[in-house]
């Protein structure tokens, strides 16, 4: 397409005589040049973000092992590491976390007003409502269930799956709907066994370690199946009885393993870089919290296998 005006070099009124011009651009044109490049340089600066004042954290108010208003989760101490690293304090924007939880927090904007938060500590890698960062863990669905009544010798799923009919038969297994223990359960025909639990609660008292701490614990279930954080950190707090953690390998059509990252806004890439090499900085920090609340760690064999 033709442009409508006409090329920004020096025209013959502007050139030495018996002197070919080489496209060299008049001095009105480096006038208009230099007032771009100006105009430029301050929209820039205008649109560049203040500096951080805090560190400022969407986080569910009511959801151990990973958050609470108290700071006691695993997220919570891991924003507490990446505050101390940036010398700033940690402030959190609490909003359950239901239906819609990024989008009233972290993309939450009111007109003339600021976004409440900046970063969700933990999003499964890949989710596609955040600009999510590099995985800092890997973790994956467990069972779990009371010693000494009939299930010690098992150490995986497969042990689980082996054991005999007439046990499978009578026994209750806690999940929450819609999750991969679901079908994984329904895979391997035991959907009768399971006794499922709503992922979604209206109760903002109800939180996800409930099935382990009251119903496991009470022996009104024999087994659950839960996210991987959930069954150890709640097995480790559940004294009597002594509780198994057995953590549970993707199959073909069920994935139980998840890589877990960070997230932050789409267009904010240097936030971004700068969130991941806190990740890197803080590596050991972070695998130290991990494992003080009984994350199951886990590697590439609990993932899919090929086909």
């Amino acid at each position: 397409m033709t442009s409508p005006t006409a090329p920004c070099t020096e025209s013959a009124q502007f050139a030495t005589p018996g002197k070919a011009t080489r496209g060299r651009k008049s001095p009105a044109c480096v006038a208009v040049a230099l007032g771009l490049a100006a105009l430029s340089w301050n929209a820039a600066a205008q649109d560049a973000p203040p500096p951080r004042t805090a560190l400022r954290v969407c986080q569910d108010p009511n959801n151990l092992p990973f958050s609470n208003t108290k700071g006691e989760g695993i997220e919570n101490r891991i924003a507490d590491l990446f505050g101390k690293s940036m010398g700033l304090p940690v402030v959190y924007y609490s909003f359950p976390q239901r239906l819609a939880f990024i989008r009233n927090t972290l993309r939450f904007k009111l007109p003339d007003q600021d976004y409440p938060c900046d970063i969700v500590i933990g999003v499964p890698a890949g989710y596609d409502q955040v600009s999510a960062t590099k995985p800092y863990y890997h973790s994956t669905y467990a069972l779990v269930f009371a010693k000494g009544k009939g299930l010690d010798g098992v150490k995986s799923g497969e042990d689980f799956l082996q054991l005999d009919p007439a046990v499978l038969a009578k026994l209750r297994i806690g999940l929450y709907d819609a999750s991969p223990a679901s079908a994984w359960l329904a895979k391997h025909k035991l959907v009768e066994r399971g006794v499922p639990y709503k992922i979604m609660n209206a109760d903002p008292d109800q939180y996800p370690g409930q099935i382990i701490e009251n119903d496991l614990a009470s022996g009104k279930l024999d087994a659950a199946i839960v996210w991987g954080p959930i069954a150890g950190y709640y097995a480790k707090r559940v004294k009597t009885p002594e509780l198994a953690v057995v953590p549970l390998k993707s199959e073909r059509g069920v994935q139980f393993d998840y890589q877990i990252a960070m997230g932050v806004r789409y267009g904010e890439r240097p936030w971004k870089q700068q969130v991941e090499g806190l990740i890197d900085a803080n590596q050991a920090g972070i695998q130290a919290i991990l494992k003080e609340y009984g994350v199951p760690l886990v590697d590439a064999s609990f993932e899919t296998p090929k086909q």
